[in-house]
Formats: C-alpha cells, structure tokens, sequence
C-alpha cells in the first residue's frame, strides 16, 4: 500500500496572497508602464505568460523601495490569481440585485398571505409562511424538466454539451426574477383593488376576499429562478477561479445573498423614511391595507431591469476579456 503526502506548510493563503498583490500594488502606484515592462524582461515574464487586464496590478512585481527584495513583492501567478478574483467583480456586483429580490420571497410576500383568504376547506386554512416552500417545490419540479428537456433542446441548438453557459443561465435566473416581481406588483395592486372595494382599508386585521393561491405563480417562479441562477452562480464562481482559490470562489457566491440581504434591509429603510411621516402611511404601513407593496416591487422591478442591463454587458465583457487571457 501506498499513499501520496503533500506538505504546503510554507505555502501563504490565497487570502494572504492577494492581499499582499493589491497591497503591493497601491504602494507602487507612481510606478510607470514602462518600469514594469523592464522588470518583465528583467524576470524573463513572456506577453502570453500574464492577462492584459488590469495591467495595473503588475505592479506589485517590484518592492515598494524599487528592489526586489524576496517576499516583499509578488510572483507572476499571484498576480495573475488577483486578477481572477478581480475579474468577478463587476458580475458579483449586477448578481445583488438578484440577491434584493431573492430576499422577498420569506418577508413581504408573507405579509401579503397573512391578509389574504388561506382556507382549503371551511374549517382548515393554511399558515402564509409555508407558501415559502413552493420555491421549493418549483426547484424540485423544475430540476428534471430541466435536465431532460431544456438542456437537450438547448444542446442541439447551440452544440454546447452544456447546452447554455454558465453566464446565460445566470442571466435567464434574473430575467425570471424579474418576471416575478412584475408579477407580484400586479397581484398586490389587484388586492388593493378589493381592499377598496370591500371597504376594508381601516381593517387591517380582516382577510380579504382573495385566495391565498394568486401569490402561488411568483413563489413558483422564484424556484425555477433558482435552477438557473443559485446554481449557475455557485458553479460559476467555483469554475472561473484557479483550484487554489475555489474556497474564495465560493465565499463570493455566498456572499452575494448575505450583503443582498442587507442591502434590501437598508432599501426598505430608505423608503419608508422616504414616503412615510406625520399623518402619512408610508410603503410599508403596519396596516398592509394602507400600505403600497406594489410601488416596492415595481421599484425592485425597475432595479431588476437596471442590474440586468449591466449583468449582460458585464458578462459580454468578462467573456472578451477572459478570451484573451488564456
């Protein structure tokens, strides 16, 4: 029996390694383009050997003081993994917008389902927060169909064995969440139609003549959204990084929806400062039927819409870019 050890003790982090390059980096910002083609040559570092973005970060190829001092500046390689990390960002950034509306589906959907008529017969009604796992449920249903069915149409269109890209399925999640929200909006304006109608609006405890089961189309398109975009984000940022950083790969998937949390807490905060005041409900009144749910979700609509725009010139980008690099 045999077996293979490997000891990397001496080996830095990769945190520790891109750290030190952007560090390295902002030190030598009065470096000039052409000191740091002179210490290429010195290094004997071919054109092909480095990417042409973010031609900046070559500069952590020289010590702060001019020499090159070891371990003080960085290697070829740990450039070239900064700027892998650093070619993610400008997806990572368009993919919160995603995050904002992912983080919905278990706050305000809920509070809309709490108002709404939740009886299956006329003595059992179910609870609004379990209509959270219909995503679920989308996720499950949608997982085969998208195997056997979508991906072999797809294959035989484009010739990918993947069928589409990591990049497009990315982007087909977000159109989809998109959709979502257009379609929450126009739920909860119809509510509010009956609200009215029904003269409940000072009521904020009565149910309102509408079936719990209109919320059910956007809860099931946020679980065929996931399909694409959960897992699209995760194999994307795992795949597009070398092996030594797959750990930071995944720390920025996951990261996405951790800020996107906290950035759609924040924006519910701005709003309701912005549209409530003294005598005046404002988006997000305790009283749901007062409240304007619908402005919000077109306002995460219009927002979708934006980061889309910018995820598919960003992902056009990274594609050139990430071209020429290899």
């Amino acid at each position: 029996m045999t077996y293979r050890f490997s000891s990397q003790s001496e080996e830095r982090s990769p945190f520790v390694r891109i750290g030190r390059v952007f560090l390295n980096a902002a030190r030598n910002w009065r470096i000039t383009s052409a000191d740091i083609s002179k210490e290429e040559d010195a290094q004997g570092i071919l054109p092909f050997q480095g990417s042409q973005q973010f031609k900046f970060l070559n500069k952590a190829l020289l010590a702060p003081d001019g020499s090159v001092e070891d371990g003080k500046v960085s290697s070829i390689s740990e450039i070239e993994e900064a700027k892998a990390v650093l070619r993610l960002v400008p997806i990572w950034t368009t993919c919160l917008g995603y995050a904002i509306i992912y983080a919905q589906s278990s706050t305000l959907f809920t509070k809309q389902g709490v108002t709404m008529d939740r009886h299956i017969t006329s003595r059992l009604q179910i609870p609004a927060a379990s209509f959270q796992s219909f995503v679920s449920v989308g996720v499950v249903v949608f997982i085969p169909i998208y195997d056997r069915i979508v991906v072999p149409i797809a294959r035989s269109i484009t010739g990918k064995p993947a069928g589409i890209t990591m990049l497009q399925r990315i982007g087909i999640g977000i159109i989809l969440s998109f959709l979502s929200m257009v379609i929450a909006a126009s739920v909860e304006r119809e509510r509010l139609k009956i609200v009215v109608e029904y003269g409940l609006v000072d009521l904020p405890n009565a149910t309102v003549p509408m079936s719990v089961w209109w919320l059910l189309p956007q809860y099931l398109l946020f679980g065929i959204a996931d399909v694409f975009t959960l897992i699209g984000l995760q194999e994307f940022f795992y795949d597009q990084v070398p092996k030594e950083l797959r750990s930071i790969g995944l720390a920025l998937y996951l990261s996405i929806f951790g800020i996107g949390s906290f950035l759609s807490s924040f924006l519910i905060s701005v709003v309701e400062k912005a549209t409530s005041g003294p005598g005046q409900d404002g988006w997000f009144s305790d009283n749901l039927n007062r409240a304007q749910l619908d402005y919000f979700y077109w306002l995460l609509a219009a927002l979708s819409a934006a980061a889309l725009a910018a995820y598919f010139y960003f992902a056009k980008s990274y594609i050139y870019n990430r071209s020429n690099s290899l």
